[in-house]
């Protein structure tokens, strides 16, 4: 009898480690903080430490079998200068997932598949985050309560979104499309969102030549920012050397449905310093210059430095 107990214990131990092996759990996050020089409108400069989109995370995939995977991510935001959390405490992304040779099914809180496609990319120095973040870019509809479905490789390097957020009692179902596509040294992206009647669409392409690699997109929206339809371009460039990487970048939006005084441009030019693959010191200087009309919240500019620490 005590035999048995013990190859019992023993194939159970063993049977523990095997579907162990077949599961795994990460934990990652970025501290990621900016000393700034501020200036709001015509008000006299100030000093200011920002978040630029710290976070704290958990993601685990399970192989179940015949090709099929079970996973999960839990993000979690936070203020590193005040160690504040967010208000929701996974706000930043939650969801859960099945992948098969048939695709992907995700369902929960996550960003626009649109704006990663097309606006992110080509936000190179910063990742899109803190005072330097795209000011002009329409971004709209609803993160959280999504099904998302990504396709197979049906063409090789191309990858295709759909997914639709609920709405409320007043506001629309959130619908959004994307593409990406890989070329060699040509990136391309493409997507669509349409929240009642609120729609933008927004084409995007990078391209790595040697040390410089030169991004752009051009989006069309309408009642995404203001009433009105609007034409918005972004160029960035980055030229690498060593651990140093030299960055620029200029939005234009065009007048929104005609209006005088609706027009914006957005320039940053940066220098980050890449003291290790995780690890990276900064500095930028970004200024946004609204219209008379000040429908994106007024004209502000800043010279900041920052550190950021990937795990």
């Amino acid at each position: 009898m005590i035999k048995r107990t013990i190859a019992l214990a023993v194939l159970a131990t063993l049977a523990s480690g095997a579907a162990f092996a077949q599961s795994s759990v990460t934990l990652y996050g970025r501290l990621n903080v900016t000393a700034e020089r501020e200036k709001v409108g015509s008000a006299k400069a100030v000093y200011a430490l920002e978040n630029n989109s710290s976070r704290l995370g958990l993601k685990g995939e399970e192989d179940l079998g015949g090709g099929l995977k079970a996973g999960f991510i839990l993000e979690h935001g936070f203020d590193p200068t005040t160690g504040t959390a967010a208000a929701s405490f996974w706000g930043r992304q939650s969801e859960a997932y099945l992948s098969s040779k048939f695709g992907m099914v995700r369902i929960g809180n996550f960003g626009s598949e649109a704006q990663l496609a097309t606006g992110d990319w080509v936000s190179m120095h910063n990742h899109d985050t803190g005072t330097s973040a795209d000011r002009l870019y329409a971004y709209f509809g609803s993160d959280v309560n999504k099904v998302a479905y990504r396709a197979p490789a049906f063409v090789k390097n191309l990858v295709l979104e759909a997914s639709t957020a609920e709405g409320s009692a007043t506001t629309k179902r959130t619908y959004d499309l994307a593409a990406n596509y890989e070329l060699g040294a040509l990136k391309l992206g493409a997507g669509y969102n349409k929240q009642d009647t609120k729609k933008q669409v927004a084409l995007r392409a990078t391209y790595d030549i040697g040390a410089f690699t030169v991004g752009t997109y051009v989006q069309r929206d309408t009642n995404g920012i203001a009433a009105g339809s609007r034409n918005n371009l972004r160029l960035a460039g980055m030229y690498t050397m060593g651990a140093s990487e030299f960055h620029a970048n200029v939005g234009v939006a065009g007048k929104i449905g005609g209006v005088d005084g609706t027009k914006a441009t957005q320039a940053t030019v940066g220098y980050n310093y890449n003291l290790s693959k995780r690890t990276k010191a900064y500095t930028y200087y970004t200024r946004f210059n609204d219209g008379a009309a000040a429908v994106y919240g007024g004209d502000f500019s800043s010279l900041a430095v920052g550190v950021r620490h990937n795990f």
